[in-house]
């Protein structure tokens, strides 16, 4: 799966700015304020830096949520099963038309 945006910045990038924003968020006003400082200084918006930071929170269990993986691992097995149901039906009417192609079929004595 593609995603929508081109990744601009590397791991390791992203990586360095959230350990920043955790290391420095105490010498700011606020979080935002830290966000803010710091994402002007690696060149992104406050949005992204603030999204990245959230997601680090949520896979290391801080922030109570889905961490990341399972959450894609959860989007491909929901993508599968409707896959599955969508073949299913499909099966289930092909057999039911094959089923009634042969009732309606003429035998010969």
């Amino acid at each position: 799966m593609t995603s929508k945006t081109t990744n601009k910045f590397s791991p390791e990038v992203r990586a360095r700015a959230v350990r920043l924003v955790l290391d420095h968020e105490g010498e700011h006003v606020s979080r935002w304020a830290a966000v803010s400082s710091i994402a002007a200084k690696i060149g992104c918006t406050a949005q992204t830096l603030h999204e990245w930071v959230k997601k680090a929170e949520r896979d290391s269990g801080v922030r109570a949520s889905v961490p990341t993986d399972v959450a894609t691992k959860l989007k491909a097995l929901e993508r599968e099963n409707r896959e599955l149901r969508q073949a299913n039906e499909i099966l289930r009417k092909a057999s039911a038309y094959f089923a009634q192609a042969e009732l309606d079929r003429r035998f010969k004595p």
